[in-house]
């Protein structure tokens, strides 16, 4: 793919860190390094962006970044992919969508620790890091949702060169990044952005669509702090209902998997998750739901560590394995 280039978002401080903790150990061995491949998004400025200046901030929140890192990227002027190639490739696809209350991209807990895990199991992994809608965007409150539907239609686009079927592409999204796949399943026709080349010819809508711990709806139990970074704060009742995912399911939207924890204090899973998982019921679409005992919020992978929703990931890739979308790897031939 020509647009297909390691890009230096903020390049200098993300290769200081890994310089420094492929210097040092992990419990398990050396910490990988980030992936060398980074697609740009846009070929130009995104859309909304004339009178917007932004330099990448990177907050590490690792007690210690020898072992794992825990990033938070803010300023996010140019929005990207990063890929995750497996060594054995099942021709699936998921684009990972890290949450962080539309405030921050929790790049590596929600982004590169899942792609990890799922392309161990054989799945092309494009962890997107989106433009945050209150950092200066014409369209705000479409910032994400634009960022989504071209990083679908580039995975499509480049999917011989990904060795991918583009019929078994999907998306994965935390918490905020759970309300941009959720935005993305339901919207995915929306025109939110003008054509900007050969690739938006491609279909924007993923085939499966897996939301943990989701921020859904805009009206009562909300995330606030996202609803207010999203549509500002003082939304219209118009707005508010337009941007709850949980009102927008039709029979068309994609089978789902949802993840959920019952004691989650910050994203309510009643007035979120559950009232997705009815909208999907109810309008007849296959969704599957898993709702645990305990384990907060935010889990992504480390998170989930000893914790009831510690097999996420396997129930997710058995669900995509009994669906057809991903391929078993026990059932493949030796």
């Amino acid at each position: 793919m020509d647009r297909r280039t390691v890009l230096g978002f903020g390049a200098v401080a993300i290769a200081g860190l890994c310089e420094r903790a492929q210097a040092g150990l992990a419990e398990g061995g050396t910490l990988p390094a980030d992936p060398a491949e980074v697609v740009s998004l846009w070929p130009d400025l995104p859309p909304g962006g004339q009178d917007v200046q932004l330099t990448l901030h990177i907050q590490e929140l690792s007690p210690n970044p020898l072992s794992y890192h825990h990033r938070l990227f803010t300023n996010v002027g140019v929005p990207t992919l990063t890929v995750f190639h497996p060594e054995h490739p099942d021709g699936s696809a998921v684009l990972v969508v890290p949450g962080g209350a539309y405030t921050v991209v929790a790049f590596d807990n929600e982004g590169l620790d899942v792609a990890r895990r799922l392309s161990a199991s054989g799945v092309t992994c494009f962890v997107l890091q989106y433009r945050l809608p209150a950092e200066g965007w014409t369209d705000a409150a479409d910032v994400p949702l634009q960022d989504a539907q071209r990083a679908m239609r580039i995975i499509r686009a480049g999917a011989s060169n990904y060795r991918i079927d583009p019929k078994r592409v999907g998306v994965l999204g935390f918490s905020a990044g759970g309300h941009i796949a959720a935005s993305l399943a339901t919207r995915s026709g929306a025109k939110v952005y003008e054509r900007v080349d050969d690739a938006d010819s491609e279909d924007a809508a993923p085939a499966f669509a897996g939301l943990m711990y989701p921020v859904i709806t805009m009206l009562e139990g909300t995330h606030a702090d996202s609803r207010r970074k999203l549509l500002g704060s003082d939304p219209s009742p118009q707005t508010l209902a337009a941007y709850s995912c949980e009102r927008l399911v039709t029979a068309q939207m994609p089978p789902s998997f949802l993840c959920l924890t019952a004691d989650d204090d910050v994203v309510p899973f009643v007035p979120n998750g559950m009232a997705m998982f009815g909208a999907l019921h109810g309008a007849g679409v296959p969704a599957e739901i898993h709702v645990f005992q305990e384990g907060g919020h935010g889990l992504g992978i480390r998170g989930a560590e000893g914790k009831s929703p510690a097999p996420w990931p396997d129930l997710f890739l058995h669900w995509g394995y009994r669906n057809g979308w991903f391929r078993d790897p026990s059932a493949r031939p030796a």
